[in-house]
């Protein structure tokens, strides 16, 4: 039996942008983890997390007043993961970066614009803000392949 591939280079797969694309509304939402300004952890699912480039992801912060803007400018260092259980289509994505807020309004809009409806349900008037996260690294396993994937 062969070894899987292994992909080294930091480019996200039209597949791969997909499944983040499609997360939320396939009930895999993609969980969220930065430090806050007191060093403590926090985890939360981000239904509004998609592919924003080959190497960036994007999430539409909804509450802009809460932890996670002041903490990520403190210390801009995010992980994000991504699991898919189904045997058929079984994929994990562990995604490590830092996190940029981006207020220009091309960028508001394309993020707001791609969010889940269930997401942008929540936020009607926009207040929200455009979370981007350059990819350092990518693992895990997907489309029948290894990932270890940096810059």
């Amino acid at each position: 039996m062969n070894a899987p591939p292994t992909l080294t280079e930091l480019k996200l797969s039209p597949e791969m942008k997909e499944a983040i694309n499609t997360a939320f509304g396939s009930g895999r939402a993609v969980s969220f983890s930065y430090v806050d300004d007191k060093g403590a952890p926090h985890l939360s699912y981000r239904g509004s997390t998609q592919a924003y480039s080959d190497t960036q992801l994007a999430i539409w912060v909804r509450n802009p007043d809460g932890l996670l803007l002041p903490s990520v400018k403190k210390n801009p260092a995010v992980a994000l993961i991504y699991g898919n259980f189904d045997p058929k289509q079984r994929g994990f994505m562990m995604f490590r970066g830092r996190a940029r807020i981006d207020d220009s309004p091309d960028v508001r809009n394309r993020v707001y614009e791609a969010a889940h409806e269930f997401e942008r349900s929540q936020d009607k008037d926009r207040k929200g803000i455009a979370l981007i996260i350059d990819l350092n690294s990518v693992e895990g396993f997907f489309g029948g392949a290894r990932l270890k994937m940096s810059a």
